[in-house]
């Protein structure tokens, strides 16, 4: 019944994730790829998370 005011943790990832990307092509642009890869790989692992949250919504 109250389902409509509970978060979609998907969106809130979603929003992380996004600004991972972002955080991590303005760490390329000025010059630091140790930073651009770590911060690539965080994004990963986000995204990682969300494909398992729409698996199991799916089902």
């Amino acid at each position: 019944m109250f389902s409509i005011f509970k978060r979609d943790p998907i969106k809130k990832l979603d929003k992380l994730y996004e600004s991972k990307l972002e955080e991590a092509m303005h760490a390329q642009r000025n010059g630091d790829i140790k930073s651009y890869a770590m911060i690539t790989a965080e994004a990963e692992k986000i995204k990682v998370q969300i494909i398992e949250l729409e698996a199991s919504a799916k089902t």
